[in-house]
């Protein structure tokens, strides 16, 4: 529990600096629900992304997913999110 914890707040913290370096006023604040659906929409996310260049690397009989694979399935996952 207390590794699921600390890694829960590692992403937290992560997310809102990510989301931080895009706001134009620093003073802006985010609740700690909306970080926490970010969080969980930005893992949501990345998973689907591997799991379709897994996907897309199959199709091509290849047993290795390259970024390649990624940036071939990105804009469909765009799409759909």
């Amino acid at each position: 529990l207390t590794s699921s914890v600390s890694c829960s707040l590692f992403i937290q913290e992560t997310v809102n600096k990510i989301l931080h370096l895009h706001f134009r006023d620093d003073k802006t604040k985010i609740s700690s629900d909306a970080l926490l659906l970010m969080a969980e929409m930005l893992k949501v996310f990345v998973r689907e992304a591997a799991a379709r260049g897994a996907r897309q690397a199959q199709a091509e009989d290849l047993d290795r997913v390259d970024i390649e694979h990624v940036e071939k399935v990105l804009p469909q996952l765009l799409l759909d999110f």
